[in-house]
């Protein structure tokens, strides 16, 4: 309990209005992960002769999901103001027109239906994950990078862009629905990372049976529609192959990097090439391979090469070759059930399980990740040339 500020005669002041707001820029709105009194959720803020503090707090939407939370949040804060005695929160929702000023100032003043990670000013790394065929890894791979790139500290984002064989937010351990403002959408948080996917519309474990467009609109939708905020990392999941999705997320995000996925099995290795000798006609960089499942440690601290050895290699030298730029092999990932236990069960092992085999190449992996700077193709500098 916070000590009462006594005045000259010994009672306890009353709060100002600036000292209640400055408690409230404390809180956060739980999906938006911005101060509520920036968001122009607050409204009729009083305090009375007894110390009794009230506000009102506007939701986004009268179906806000975490309503409860924000209340707790707003009472939490004011009560540790000294010299209030009790708190009163009521809530109301936004009108049409502050939904429409909330979603500007979201939106920094920019258009709407902008991808803002395919602007050249932007500074967040963008990585594509592919896979030449399915059974690879390459959801749970996402999945751990995703969640060891949050463990460090860095704000991440992930795109189900496999819109048939989704499966990021069971791995993801994503309980939540997105909330819709209008035409925008704000993403669920799990693990700390922002995730949007198509099994989040559809109901129960329904298929989704859709042509080329559909998938493009789709994909145009979870890039332009949610709100991401200002993300160090937004990483895709990619279906397999080089269809549609790829090609969209080419036109899309022409800046984004590709993280090839693999098994160290010479069939799955010339598949995986494919999807990587993508980029000779898109222009996008290959930021590396990652080779999955590479072996098996046994109890004697022998390793067993279920899948053979060497795909990984073969198809980072592969692409080096035919991309004329270095293509390394970011890492190697040896078979692990806690791996499998952690993506059935919602979390990820290099959450649940941090000294396990694959959560130590994974968390490897995803510090190299971390640590890489944007290159400066497409951005602009700034500089105008000088006057003769």
């Amino acid at each position: 309990m916070p000590w009462p500020r006594p005045t000259y005669s010994g009672k306890v002041s009353r709060p100002t209005l600036e000292e209640l707001t400055a408690a409230l820029a404390k809180v956060n709105d739980p999906e938006i992960r911005k101060p509520i009194t920036d968001l122009g959720m607050v409204t009729d803020l009083a305090i009375d002769e007894a110390g009794v503090a009230s506000v009102t707090i506007l939701l986004t939407i009268a179906a806000c999901p975490l309503k409860d939370t924000l209340t707790r949040d707003a009472t939490a804060a004011l009560r540790a103001v000294p010299g209030v005695t009790d708190v009163r929160v009521t809530l109301g929702v936004m009108s049409d027109e502050q939904r429409a000023e909330l979603k500007t100032m979201l939106r920094g003043g920019a258009p709407e239906k902008e991808v803002p990670f395919a602007k050249p000013g932007s500074l967040t790394r963008v990585y594509a994950v592919a896979s030449g065929k399915g059974g690879v890894g390459k959801s749970s791979v996402t999945a751990n990078l995703a969640a060891a790139l949050a463990q460090q500290g860095l704000k991440v984002g992930v795109v189900d862009a496999d819109i048939y064989g989704f499966s990021i937010p069971r791995m993801l351990g994503v309980t939540g629905q997105p909330t819709q403002v209008d035409d925008m959408i704000l993403p669920p948080i799990a693990q700390e990372v922002k995730v949007i996917s198509i099994g989040m519309f559809v109901p129960g474990n329904q298929p989704v049976v859709w042509r080329g467009p559909m998938l493009h609109r789709a994909l145009n939708q979870f890039l332009a529609d949610v709100f991401w905020g200002d993300l160090d990392v937004l990483l895709l999941d990619l279906p397999p192959g080089t269809g549609d999705v790829a090609i969209s997320t080419a036109q899309l995000l022409p800046n984004a990097e590709i993280l090839v996925v693999t098994t160290p099995q010479a069939a799955a290795a010339e598949v995986a090439e494919r999807a990587g000798a993508i980029a000779t006609q898109t222009r996008q960089r290959v930021a590396g391979v990652i080779e999955n499942m590479s072996w098996l440690e046994l109890p004697d601290g022998t390793r067993q090469e279920i899948f053979g050895s060497g795909g990984g290699a073969q198809v980072a030298e592969s692409l080096t070759r035919l991309l004329g730029a270095q293509v390394p092999l970011l890492g190697q990932i040896p078979l692990d059930v806690s791996l499998r236990e952690g993506a059935d069960q919602g979390t990820p092992v290099v959450l649940g399980k941090p000294t396990s085999p694959a959560a130590t190449a994974l968390r490897a992996i995803a510090s190299g990740l971390a640590t890489r700077s944007r290159g400066l193709a497409g951005r602009s500098l700034g500089l105008t040339p000088a006057g003769r």
